[in-house]
């Protein structure tokens, strides 16, 4: 099995290193990822400017790919230019930081995930709860415990997964839960300050999440300390809206 590795935080991330080590004891693995941090950035592509790439060794063993893009750029020239073959599976992370809600919209990490669907391949993006001094090697165990009985159960070619590890998990004999995506609003306060030119300037503040509802989800399932497991899907058709929509004639009227 071949998996490509990548991540939003950039290739000399932490997180990225430790899933490699964890993956490579069940996985061939190539890494391509961005060569600088791409937190928030989202599904963006780079297509008005050449992308460049540079090889980045550890000694005289090579370390991957790193791309001056984003993501999804990394995921795209991964699977065309940089695999010796066709990926198994895409993996992104371990992202520093929970990637659930809402911020799964905003999201690299699962931007990556997703665009590795888009070519049919089985993605997973992989996140843990931000700590200064954050245990990536216990998180990549669980991820790979998680990796390994999802694949085991053979998802379709294409399959689109979002995992999440709350700190709390990482000690004793955490609970996986299948839960689905909160979509509550939250994250969009802004401080005001002024520079020292007096201009004033915005810095988006780091919110909490919403407090937890009486409705399953990702964000309340992590509250609870449960690693979570959330399958996605990149169609954004609203199906009941589509078809009232298409019932009857619509008229437009001719030019004149």
């Amino acid at each position: 099995m071949l998996t490509l590795l990548t991540n939003d935080d950039g290739i000399f991330a932490p997180g990225l290193a430790a899933l490699e080590r964890a993956l490579r004891r069940i996985s061939e693995v190539s890494v391509v990822a961005p060569s600088t941090e791409q937190s928030g950035v989202g599904h963006a592509i780079t297509f008005l400017t050449p992308l460049t790439a540079k090889e980045i060794f550890e000694g005289s063993r090579s370390r991957g790919w790193a791309v001056d893009g984003s993501p999804a750029d990394a995921v795209k020239l991964g699977i065309s230019e940089f695999c010796p073959r066709r990926p198994d599976i895409v993996v992104s992370g371990i992202n520093g930081g929970l990637n659930a809600g809402i911020n799964v919209l905003y999201s690299g990490t699962v931007a990556a995930a997703v665009e590795g669907a888009f070519f049919g391949i089985t993605s997973i993006a992989v996140s843990l709860e931000y700590d200064e001094h954050a245990d990536f090697d216990r998180a990549a165990e669980i991820a790979i415990d998680v990796i390994g009985e999802l694949l085991a159960r053979r998802p379709p070619a294409g399959s689109l997964y979002n995992i999440n590890i709350p700190t709390r998990a990482l000690a004793g004999s955490p609970r996986l839960r299948v839960v689905p995506m909160s979509t509550a609003r939250y994250g969009e306060a802004f401080e005001r300050r002024v520079d020292p030119r007096g201009r004033a300037y915005y810095w988006a503040t780091n919110d909490p999440p919403p407090p937890p509802s009486p409705h399953d989800s990702d964000v309340t399932a992590l509250a609870a300390g449960d690693v979570t497991l959330t399958p996605l899907d990149y169609d954004l058709t609203h199906r009941g809206t589509l078809d009232a929509l298409a019932d009857g004639e619509w008229k437009i009227m001719p030019r004149t």
